[in-house]
């Protein structure tokens, strides 16, 4: 199988809160709408295919940076606010989980319908690329999650995942259309997950003369089989340490938006009266905007744009996050009105973040800055799955009292 890469993928139960759904949905359509400006519709489906920069887009937005709950929450919030817009935008999001998965043909029929698309082809490359995920890749993954993404151009990308009843592990796979020479020779663009040691692979290109081939793939250093892919190991542990981030990255950023001000960079007057903590969240989603694919492999940099769910590294930042949903729609009304200088200067953002990158070297506790956002979470309207963050209490003087 060709990868763009691979990662180990925690299984969480649970549901995403109402509160952060909603916003999700929201900035999720943002950041597709600014890339499409910008790239284009086959960017947008380029970057869903990439299984790393998936990771990084759903840990901007609030959700668990390590786990597989991020497929379910993201793709849901992304149809919920896409599919309205569909259009417009020129994209359309099929499929789901469970049973909503079961509907993405005859959702593509009816797309197909509208926009004069041949439906029975993509029927066709729905129902194949689940057949070879579930039968041709017998991997010990059973498939609950079936989205296909499709762009009026014909052109489209499919997410699915699969559970491992043994070990409650998951594995995305993805595929994109402009990689696809065969469905049954070397399909996919990234498969993430657990290896599971021997799995028997009909697609893989030794296999072509009568697909009985099996390809061996295991946790070895073979450069046979590593050599056209990069691994990323998300860890079970849920809390973000120092070695899940690229702390070169994450200490220049935090040194430009929290150290700099914007008037210092004439690029960045579009900004001014922004607060550092916006900065330092507008900053990351405009890297998940701009970024280049070698940028995505620490997914967990990107939860210091708005916390996670469920507190790790820090509670939601409520406030934060709708301040940086409204920059960024206000600049999309501009951009569509002809005046684009909002969202050109959260590319310039992006830009002097990078270079500061260059000569920076990193001299900082990671784990000191997830406690000041700790600590300043109820500021910003900091909230968990399990309620609002709180005023930490001051801390008790340790003299001793004569009375």
């Amino acid at each position: 199988m060709k990868r763009s890469g691979t990662a180990d993928l925690p299984l969480h139960y649970g549901k995403v809160p109402p509160w952060l759904y909603e916003r999700m949905s929201v900035l999720g359509l943002s950041i597709v709408e600014v890339i499409l400006m910008d790239y284009g519709k086959d960017e947008v489906l380029r970057r869903l295919a990439d299984p790393f920069w998936f990771q990084s887009f759903g840990a901007v937005m609030g959700m668990d940076w390590h786990s597989s709950g991020i497929t379910t929450s993201v793709m849901g919030a992304l149809k919920r606010s896409i599919n309205p817009n569909s259009q417009s935008l020129g994209l359309y999001i099929c499929g789901g989980k469970g049973k909503f998965s079961r509907e993405t043909p005859s959702e593509l029929i009816q797309i197909a319908e509208k926009t004069g698309l041949n439906g029975t082809e993509l029927v066709r490359a729905s129902k194949l690329s689940a057949k070879v995920d579930n039968t041709a890749i017998q991997d010990g993954y059973q498939l609950y999650l079936h989205n296909f993404i499709l762009s009026d151009n014909g052109n489209w990308s499919v997410i699915q995942q699969g559970m491992h009843e043994s070990d409650g592990t998951a594995r995305r796979y993805h595929w994109h259309s402009g990689n696809i020479k065969s469905f049954i020779e070397e399909p996919h663009t990234g498969i993430n997950g657990i290896s599971r040691g021997k799995i028997l692979n009909l697609t893989d290109a030794e296999a072509s003369g009568n697909r009985k081939g099996i390809l061996d793939i295991s946790h070895t250093d073979s450069i046979d089989v590593m050599k056209d892919f990069s691994r990323l190991i998300l860890p079970a542990h849920h809390d973000v340490q120092a070695s899940d981030v690229d702390l070169k990255r994450l200490g220049a950023l935090l040194y430009v938006t929290r150290e700099q001000q914007p008037q210092n960079f004439e690029d960045l007057l579009m900004l001014e009266g922004v607060g550092p903590r916006t900065m330092q969240s507008l900053a990351l989603v405009s890297e998940v905007i701009h970024g280049a694919p070698s940028r995505f492999f620490d997914p967990a940099r990107f939860s210091f744009a708005h916390g996670g769910k469920d507190g790790h590294p820090f509670p939601v930042p409520i406030n934060t996050y709708d301040e940086s949903i409204s920059i960024l729609r206000r600049g999309i009304e501009k951009s569509k009105l002809g005046n684009s200088d909002k969202l050109s200067t959260l590319n310039k953002l992006h830009q002097i973040v990078t270079t500061a990158e260059k000569d920076f070297t990193p001299d900082f506790n990671i784990q000191e800055v997830i406690e000041e956002e700790r600590q300043n979470s109820w500021r910003f309207g900091g909230k968990t799955v399990f309620g609002d963050a709180q005023k930490p209490s001051p801390p008790k003087s340790i003299q001793l009292s004569l009375f």
